[in-house]
């Protein structure tokens, strides 16, 4: 949870300025006042998930929520990194899975959103700590592709790029593209 409250706070934050005036798309070219311009905008301008971010974003970081939802937030996004970067002091690249379950064919989970967002419960860790990864390929299930992520301490970007080299050379057999259909 504290990840998509983080999310959605800075999404609700950074997307303020699209307003169709100084930034971004302009629904009709300012031919309308201000506030039908900015709501007009707004409404033909985002998709359905952007608005559901931004609207819970503004929320928790709404009067009365900021230190009930999104302060507790960032306390645990500190709390893991801290804990990441102890991990660190023992190993110098950790592997884990992207997801928690084989890839599914497309569009076959479009229609529940839940089970989209558990997807994400792997990488979530590693964008709450702040901390890079890269993901490689780690073979098939089915025909359809696993993947894994090599997670580094703090400026590693450079190992990890190595290491993600190293690993494409051992196992070229997982860089093969999954068929489509």
């Amino acid at each position: 949870p504290a990840y998509y409250l983080i999310a959605m706070s800075e999404a609700s934050s950074n997307l303020a300025r699209y307003d169709g005036i100084r930034y971004g798309f302009r629904a009709d070219g300012g031919k309308l006042d201000w506030s039908r311009e900015f709501s007009l905008t707004r409404k033909l301008g985002f998709g359905p998930e952007v608005k559901r971010r931004i609207i819970l974003g503004t929320y928790a970081l709404s009067a009365g929520y900021f230190d009930r939802f999104f302060l507790k937030a960032v306390k645990a996004a500190t709390l893991l990194r801290r804990k990441l970067l102890e991990a660190f002091k023992s190993y110098s690249l950790l592997l884990a899975p992207t997801m928690p379950l084989p890839a599914f064919k497309l569009g076959e989970k479009i229609g529940d959103p839940l089970s989209l967002y558990l997807c994400d419960v792997d990488t979530v860790p590693v964008n709450l700590a702040g901390v890079p990864a890269i993901s490689i390929p780690c073979g098939f299930h089915e025909g359809l592709p696993l993947g894994g992520q090599l997670i580094g301490p703090p400026r590693s970007e450079s190992l990890l790029l190595r290491a993600a080299h190293l690993y494409e050379q051992a196992e070229p057999s997982n860089f093969r593209r999954a068929p489509l259909g």
